[in-house]
């Protein structure tokens, strides 16, 4: 609660707009095989499966075309693993942090503002049984980037939609992972304009 006071008070002291914005979406994933438990060259394949994800972000904009955001994000997601045709699915979740800049088309107190964005991120992924708040998890480090509009409501009250791409390393360790995972998000979110 003090550090969100003192955002909102610098950013009252610097002239700037703070926007508080809450949402929800999707979250697809591709290139997301984790790889396997064993050496052999086949067995049982771990991978992920898209899901819905629930995202809060806090956005400053310091001048008329630009911006900084620090986020949240939750993705709910699908843990499957594969041995021959058989397949089992868990849930599973993996929480995001990140910092974006961004970069508007249009200038501060516009009705609709189309911006691009990129920043970088960590993912938490949390296996099933596993705890977030105890530790757990694998956690990797990766850039995002994508673009979206925000539309001016009224003066407090702002609606956006995103479209993101978040890059990073594959968790875990398995065998025979390899590149990054990549999570594709689509959401939309309401925002309260101080």
């Amino acid at each position: 609660m003090k550090s969100l006071l003192l955002a909102v008070a610098g950013c009252a002291m610097w002239g700037q707009m703070l926007e508080l914005s809450v949402g929800g979406g999707v979250a697809n994933l591709s290139n997301s095989g984790l790889g396997r438990v064993s050496a052999a060259a086949t067995g049982d394949e771990f991978s992920l499966r898209g899901g819905f994800r629930l995202v809060f972000r806090m956005t400053t904009n310091a001048g008329d075309h630009f911006g900084h955001e620090f986020g949240y994000g939750y993705n709910r997601t699908g843990l499957r693993q594969q041995e021959g045709d058989a397949f089992t699915q868990t849930g599973m979740a993996t929480h995001n942090g990140f910092y974006n800049y961004l970069v508007y088309a249009t200038r501060e107190g516009s009705r609709v503002r189309p911006f691009a964005t990129g920043g970088g991120h960590f993912a938490n992924y949390v296996p099933p049984g596993a705890s977030a708040s105890s530790g757990q998890g694998s956690s990797k480090f990766g850039v995002n980037y994508g673009g979206g509009v925000k539309f001016r409501v009224s003066e407090r009250w702002m609606f956006r939609i995103d479209g993101r791409q978040y890059t990073n390393p594959k968790p875990f360790g398995l065998r025979g992972a390899n590149g990054w995972i990549k999570t594709n998000e689509l959401s939309a979110s309401i925002a309260f304009v101080l």
